[in-house]
């Protein structure tokens, strides 16, 4: 990793714990241009924004679907705090950035929590084929 791919690095972990100081959960982010120049930044505001959607990379992964050309944002890179959650990971795989560049793993974010883990939604399915695919059919062309 370059120095200056650490200091974006920090950066995020610098937002990370601006958002925990404001009373969010501790998670920040950053989006550089192919250039190195920081296009947007921004950090978790779940709480304070009463939004639970609103971790920053999916914040600024709607960011650079808003204002970046496809090819500009085929070379951005977003610096983490964090690995994406799956909320996150899907809408980045929607936004065309180029790579996601992260400080802590799933995993080891997982080892740090004693409490805070979310029970997974029961979910059932599939059912109602034929009437389910009429909309979509041909959409994916």
């Amino acid at each position: 990793m370059t120095p200056e791919a650490e200091g974006f690095l920090r950066r995020a972990i610098a937002l990370a714990a601006a958002a925990r100081e404001g009373g969010d959960p501790p998670f920040g982010s950053l989006l550089v241009g192919a250039d190195g120049t920081v296009l947007a930044e921004d950090h978790n505001t779940t709480i304070t924004e009463g939004n639970i959607s609103f971790h920053p990379e999916l914040k600024l992964a709607v960011w650079a679907a808003q204002h970046l050309s496809p090819e500009d944002a085929a070379g951005t890179t977003m610096y983490t705090s964090c690995q994406p959650c799956g909320m996150c990971a899907g809408a980045l795989a929607r936004s065309g950035l180029g790579r996601v560049v992260y400080a802590l793993s799933g995993e080891q974010l997982d080892g740090l929590k004693s409490t805070g883990s979310f029970p997974a939604v029961p979910q059932e399915g599939p059912a109602l084929y034929d009437e389910a695919r009429a909309p979509v059919d041909g959409y994916y062309v």
